[in-house]
């Protein structure tokens, strides 16, 4: 079987209809029970395309009754469904694992972004962008141009009612999935011009805002068979006024940051922390104006993913210059005018002046801070902790620059 037609072929799978899972503590039981989502394609009655590989196959379940508390913590009730119930308003292709993985990724942003309209494009279960603004075909065009080459085949994800000038910028360019609570009129056969595009309605997205700290529990299954459990994690600081100004003792003498965030700063750390906590660690990222402008992810040390977050602002920005001005990729324009959209990217740091710069974890060496810095960030999130927090201190108030602590790390594996 070729390559290509290994990605046309349907992986039946022979997973149950149904699902339980109890947790069991001497004659105490609290069982969860699920049920396997399908959809009917052509007629058929159809669960998941493939699993991350089309020669894996894959079950969707979805909670639908139990409930479970363990200490002072208490799951998610069931009957609440988001990515485990969408409804396919086309059906070129249904949905496989990654898609509907992507989509629960993106919904994790939103679900905190429901008082502006907000677009979180996804891919490989990362951001490529995320944009809030005073309309949704802002938030998604910002969102999109953010990372034009990685939205390549994402998933789109909305919090608003998709109207005709949001599915006609979708439209002119190639997604996966677009999944939003409600599609206006007519919307949806814009959208269906891309004819293998998963067009996905869920209706509790119309309340996404009361998932906001919901907690859920977590399976990850060793080689071995064996399961490591644990409850998601939510963000503490969701509002403005929860980021404490960054503060530490180092040898009896006391730090504290010099400068208070503005307004427009503050706005920005609380959108850059919750579009974090949707980042898989480790990662740095780097927001301006309610719109991410470079996204790190998953790297083994702090100074290497702010510099690779750097990196990526510098090259997409020089895209969204080329794409904007020449309709045509940075990497494909002549010599003569790569050299000048490059020097124009150099004169704007790559988009990152006036920046707020986020950390999903705490600084351990002044480098870190010192690659956002030299590029002309004005604010930084971190969490705070580090044995050598004086010292990013120090070097924030030397360069005028101001930050806050959350007091809570947010990795996510």
């Amino acid at each position: 079987m070729s390559v290509r037609r290994i990605y046309r072929t349907i992986n039946t799978d022979q997973f149950p209809p149904s699902m339980e899972i109890t947790f069991a503590d001497g004659d105490k039981r609290q069982t969860l029970y699920y049920e396997k989502a399908t959809w009917t394609v052509n007629g058929e009655e159809r669960g998941l395309r493939y699993g991350e590989n089309p020669d894996q196959q894959a079950a969707l379940y979805r909670l639908v009754n139990g409930n479970l508390a363990i200490g002072e913590v208490e799951s998610i009730s069931p009957g609440r469904h988001l990515a485990s119930a969408v409804e396919l308003l086309q059906t070129g292709k249904h949905p496989g694992k990654i898609n509907i993985t992507d989509t629960d990724s993106a919904l994790g942003i939103l679900r905190y972004l429901s008082d502006t309209p907000a677009a979180v494009v996804v891919k490989h279960n990362n951001p490529s962008g995320v944009a809030i603004s005073d309309t949704l075909s802002d938030s998604y065009h910002k969102a999109y141009m953010a990372d034009r080459v990685a939205a390549f085949g994402g998933a789109v994800a909305l919090n608003r009612e998709v109207d005709r000038s949001t599915a006609e910028e979708i439209a002119t360019s190639y997604s996966e999935v677009v999944v939003a609570p409600e599609y206006a009129e007519g919307t949806v056969d814009i959208l269906a011009s891309r004819k293998n595009l998963r067009i996905m309605r869920i209706a509790e997205m119309g309340r996404l805002e009361k998932f906001a700290g919901a907690r859920v529990v977590e399976f990850r299954s060793l080689i071995d068979g064996g399961l490591v459990t644990q409850w998601s994690q939510v963000p503490a600081a969701r509002t403005e006024e929860a980021f404490q100004p960054a503060a530490t003792e180092y040898k009896g003498k006391k730090y504290r940051i010099a400068r208070e965030p503005t307004d427009a700063e503050r706005a920005d750390m609380r959108f850059g922390w919750l579009v974090e906590f949707g980042v898989t660690s480790n990662s740095v990222i780097y927001v301006r104006n309610g719109v991410t402008v470079g996204i790190g992810t998953g790297e083994q040390d702090r100074v290497g993913v702010a510099e690779i977050a750097r990196d990526k602002a510098y090259l997409k920005h020089a895209d969204r210059l080329s794409w904007e001005r020449h309709s045509t990729a940075y990497r494909d324009l002549d010599n003569e005018l790569r050299e000048s959209v490059w020097a124009e990217t150099v004169e704007a740091s790559g988009g990152l002046q006036g920046s707020t710069m986020i950390s999903d974890a705490f600084f351990p060496f002044v480098d870190g801070v010192e690659v956002g810095i030299r590029e002309g960030v004005t604010a930084i999130v971190q969490p705070g902790g580090a044995l050598r927090d004086h010292e990013v201190i120090e070097a924030c108030n030397e360069a005028g620059v101001t930050m806050v602590f959350t007091e809570q790390r947010s990795f996510r594996h």
